[in-house]
């Protein structure tokens, strides 16, 4: 897969080869790009976990990432100041952890990415855009769902906002958990999140928006994002007997969560936020994952105008791996940021981040436009249902 995805084309190195002007007589690209003739080589970057418990999700945004680059570069029309771009993705791991992701925020700064697609995790976004934003790079996130991400407010230099995302927030998608519970007649919840940025801030706002809504939580409890033991904290949920369970996590977690659910006879139903809303999930999760609820920070593909078309595309240029949440919403962080570079005719990454403000279009996953600190307009929280191995759609709040 590696290799797939670095097979690019090295028209700058091969051009710079063929220079016979003197290096310090040379003509200099904009930063983050290799001149070549008449054409460029510009890095985006990519930063998710490739390594780990979640490395199908980190596979799935830099999947998504660079199904658009290949795209872009097979139309051959992007030019910038009259030079064609051929663009190249820079695909990191960040291991879904924060002081790794901040090393790998560094690196790419060095490697002079001119944007970057990430990170998946919120508790690695936020400490990495603190980088990209000293560097004038812009970063879009196709994942990130934690307010803080954006509301730190993290500016370039040149004062642009450095922070966007293409997903609602989990203000939103807390907000729609909590409400789904009550609309169903629950009177009590337990909460159990990996006391992750997302997973406790997830967590914090269902909390909310089911005590408002005048139900209770029988208690709530934080264990990590590598807990694969649930059974202590289960056995004394049993003894509580809520309505609901509500795991703030991710996939691999939350499906030893469900099964031990099963194992030990809980009554309650599972409901759990973005991170447990994959294919990844059912497979794991194996029967016990049938009636468990889950929401999206945007559309499923399947809702998607193309997203059949973007699935074929995927499994055709990846054999043997199938959409898990979020490549959709990473394809189009490319084209977000692509779309900043045209309309500021630059490479410069502060010139892109500038431009950014303003970038709107209609992307795979729907409109693409953004407000003034960088969250998505519009954004929708879909509330999905697994049924014999399938999400089902069952709302969509906006």
């Amino acid at each position: 897969m590696q290799k797939m995805w670095k097979l690019l084309p090295l028209v700058a190195a091969v051009s710079l080869a063929a220079c016979t002007k003197p290096a310090d007589t040379a003509p200099k690209a904009d930063a983050g790009a290799a001149a070549g003739g008449d054409s460029i080589t510009v890095k985006i970057g990519s930063g998710a976990p490739k390594s780990g418990g979640i490395a199908h999700l980190g596979a799935d945004n830099e999947m998504g990432a660079q199904l658009a680059i290949n795209e872009i570069n097979a139309k051959g029309d992007l030019k910038i100041g009259g030079k064609k771009v051929i663009l190249e993705l820079m695909g990191e791991d960040d291991a879904g952890d924060p002081k790794q992701g901040t090393t790998v925020a560094q690196k790419m700064v060095d490697a002079k990415v001119v944007g970057v697609v990430g990170h998946l995790n919120s508790g690695v976004s936020i400490p990495a855009n603190a980088i990209y934003a000293a560097a004038g790079i812009v970063q879009v996130s196709p994942s990130s769902t934690n307010p803080d991400y954006t509301l730190k407010g993290n500016k370039t230099p040149g004062g642009s906002v450095s922070s966007y995302r293409v997903v609602a927030n989990d203000i939103q998608q807390g907000s729609a958990i909590g409400k789904y519970v009550l609309k169903q007649g629950a009177k009590s919840m337990a909460i159990l999140d990996d006391a992750t940025q997302y997973g406790k801030g997830l967590a914090d706002y269902v909390e909310k928006t089911v005590k408002e809504g005048g139900a209770s939580i029988t208690s709530r409890e934080a264990l990590t994002d590598k807990t694969t033991d649930f059974k202590g904290a289960l056995t004394k949920l049993k003894a509580e007997n809520p309505d609901y369970i509500f795991w703030g996590g991710m996939d691999d977690t939350g499906a030893a969560l469900s099964k031990q659910m099963k194992e030990l006879g809980l009554k309650a139903k599972l409901i759990s936020g973005d991170g447990a809303c994959t294919t990844k999930f059912i497979e794991l999760a194996g029967d016990t994952a049938e009636g468990v609820i889950c929401t999206q920070a945007g559309a499923p593909v399947s809702k998607m105008a193309k997203g059949a078309e973007f699935s074929a595309n995927y499994e055709k240029t990846f054999p043997g791996k199938k959409v898990q949440i979020y490549s959709p919403f990473a394809y189009d962080a490319v084209y977000a940021i692509v779309n900043a570079m045209k309309a500021a005719d630059s490479v410069e990454p502060e010139k892109i981040a500038k431009a950014m403000a303003g970038v709107t279009f209609d992307g795979l996953i729907g409109k693409i436009a953004f407000d003034e600190k960088g969250d998505i307009k519009g954004g929708v929280i879909t509330v999905q249902e697994i049924k014999n191995k399938e999400l089902v759609v069952l709302d969509t709040v906006m």
